[in-house]
């Protein structure tokens, strides 16, 4: 069940400064289990929020996450205080006493937030580091089928014990709105992706662009809003995929689940659907210069899927005691395949500006007009099923 080497979560020399010396101030200061000075690289996977690996003076580990430095296009992303909170309780909830092994959701411990934009520029926090193997391709050729099986199955898990928690319950009743999650992501996105397909390149003096077919999307989603009456609020984690956790180094069991800085209150279908997205893409639609941007498909390719999807759906339906087939699915694939084509056309947007984080956002200007033809492909695929039955 091992791996040799160590797989993802590689670090290198610090892209987004920060004054490591002021940092050093504030954690002696505020941080006693962070022992000063401390070493600073920052890891190279990443879009949004910058992150660095701190190690401390005797060797102990941890993580800073940040804001991005400058004017931000939206107001609704780097979350950064949002995410502490609701890794803060989370914790809470892990550690209480009442609460069984398997309704424990594996996070990071977070530390400390600190708001004072006076330290490094932005807000930041401080949490735990967790050893472990972060698998940034979908398809995990670093390890055997049966590992690839396991490991998914244990991120359906993790999201089951995160899809049955009340909020109410871990102190969360007020971290979101308690309306219907769907049409309020209708209206907020709408919102965002408006301005970032204003957004102009420094240097060609070219908008971003919309993303293709967003009318037809918006006009479709209106009329086909699923009743979230059925599964009931929930946190809703945002951006829950398998990038986003971490696995023990030699069990197939997940960790930590990271990058909350999308997480609200709404439906628990949202991050099913956005942890199943391959299933919903045909390789054959990829254009082979994006093969590195991170985008894979199994759908009418079985050969390359880990597990069959219904495998998955079906687990998750038992741990959260729910009715197998979930109709709602067909709406939240499609939806969050054009969520995630608003969130590639904001980090082609920063890249406009030159703020963004990552090595590789400049092929964001390709990957959200993909994306949304992805979205409006899913929608085709929902009514010829309908139309069959």
């Amino acid at each position: 069940m091992s791996t040799a080497g160590k797989i993802g979560g590689e670090y290198g020399p610090i892209r987004a400064g920060i004054d490591i010396d002021k940092l050093n101030v504030y954690l002696t200061e505020h941080v006693k289990a962070v022992r000063t000075p401390v070493d600073v690289k920052q890891f190279k996977f990443g879009q949004s929020n910058p992150t660095y690996f701190l190690t401390a003076k005797g060797g102990k580990r941890f993580v800073l996450r940040k804001k991005p430095a400058g004017q931000l296009l939206s107001t609704t992303a780097h979350q950064i205080e949002r995410e502490f909170i609701v890794l803060n309780a989370l914790h809470k909830h892990n550690t209480n006493s009442s609460t069984s092994g398997e309704n424990k959701v594996p996070i990071p411990e977070p530390l400390i937030l600190c708001e004072d934009i006076a330290v490094i520029g932005t807000p930041f926090y401080i949490m735990e580091f967790l050893e472990g193997r972060i698998f940034t391709d979908v398809r995990m050729p670093e390890v055997s089928p049966e590992t690839r099986r396991e490991c998914w199955l244990a991120a359906i898990r993790a999201l089951a014990a995160l899809s049955s928690l009340s909020p109410a319950a871990i102190g969360l009743s007020n971290f979101g709105p308690s309306t219907p999650y769907f049409p309020r992501q209708i209206k907020s996105l709408t919102r965002v992706s408006r301005s970032q397909a204003d957004a102009v390149d420094v240097e060609s003096g070219k908008p971003t662009g919309s993303i293709p077919r967003y009318n037809d999307l918006m006009t479709w989603y209106e009329s086909n809003l699923p009743d979230e009456n059925k599964t009931g609020l929930r946190v809703v984690h945002g951006d829950y995929k398998l990038d986003n956790m971490i696995f023990h180094p030699t069990e197939n069991r997940v960790i930590g689940i990271l990058d909350w800085e999308l997480c609200t209150l709404g439906s628990p279908l949202a991050d099913l659907a956005n942890l199943t997205q391959p299933w919903s893409i045909d390789p054959k639609v990829l254009p082979p210069h994006m093969k590195s941007s991170g985008l894979v498909g199994f759908k009418n390719n079985a050969e390359a899927a880990p597990v069959e999807l219904k495998v998955l759906e079906r687990e998750y339906c038992r741990l959260t005691k729910q009715p197998y087939p979930i109709k709602e699915m067909s709406f939240a694939r499609s939806w969050m395949l054009f969520r995630l084509a608003v969130i590639a056309q904001g980090v082609a947007a920063r890249y406009a500006r030159r703020q963004a984080s990552s090595e590789k956002a400049f092929m964001y200007r390709d990957v959200f007009p993909l994306l949304g033809h992805l979205a409006w492909g899913a929608i085709e695929d929902a009514e010829k099923e309908k139309a069959r039955l």
